[in-house]
């Protein structure tokens, strides 16, 4: 069985990307949508970036973006993986020639299974905590048991985990990865380096609790 993938998402400060480093985690992630407390330009992002060794993933996130905006971002910072969190499709989000992952705010059941189709280009679909009006990052957990099983793509996990919860959605969801933002910071986009290394730790305990 493979083990959860981690990524650390909402990174503002290279003090908390070297962390996450630290901790073992397999990617972080950097918010380029302004209305976000976590986002990120793109001269902060190379100061981030350059803590960040290679083999550790670099995810740049995106809600509704224009084509420059994305493009622009690329061009000045070492971006490996794109995030995109709006109304983008397959074929705008296939265009910048990078992999990407495909959020989706579940409701039901069936949304799972239908975005995975909708987006054939897509790595992974991410599912986070559906909240009108807010693309992701709401803090809230949503019904774990909505996520079907045998996914036509691989899932990762998000909205509302901790370390005290991830145990118990790793078992519910066995998800291909988890993403936390919220639950290991001291405050909005300022992370809790403890937290980061409790919620690595918990997730490396529920593998080899629940995956071997």
């Amino acid at each position: 069985m493979l083990r959860t993938r981690i990524k650390i998402c909402g990174i503002t400060r290279a003090e908390d990307a070297k962390a996450v480093v630290e901790s073992g985690a397999d990617a972080i992630g950097l918010v380029f949508y302004p209305p976000s407390p976590r986002g990120v330009t793109a001269t902060q992002a190379i100061d981030i970036v350059a803590a960040v060794p290679a083999f550790v993933t670099v995810t740049a996130l995106f809600v509704n973006p224009s084509v420059e905006e994305v493009q622009s971002v690329l061009d000045s910072v070492r971006i490996d993986l794109i995030q995109f969190h709006g109304d983008e499709d397959d074929d705008f989000c296939r265009q910048f020639k990078r992999p990407y992952i495909k959020a989706l705010r579940v409701r039901q059941a069936s949304d799972v299974v239908a975005s995975c189709l909708r987006f054939p280009g897509a790595l992974a679909i991410l599912l986070d905590s559906y909240k009108p009006g807010v693309p992701g990052g709401t803090g809230e957990t949503f019904d774990w048991t909505l996520v079907p099983e045998n996914p036509p793509k691989p899932l990762i996990l998000a909205g509302g985990l901790e370390p005290g919860n991830v145990a118990e959605a790793i078992s519910v969801v066995k998800p291909y990865a988890v993403d936390i933002s919220g639950g290991v910071e001291a405050a909005k986009g300022i992370k809790d380096h403890g937290k980061i290394a409790d919620f690595v730790k918990e997730v490396n305990r529920v593998d080899e609790h629940y995956r071997f």
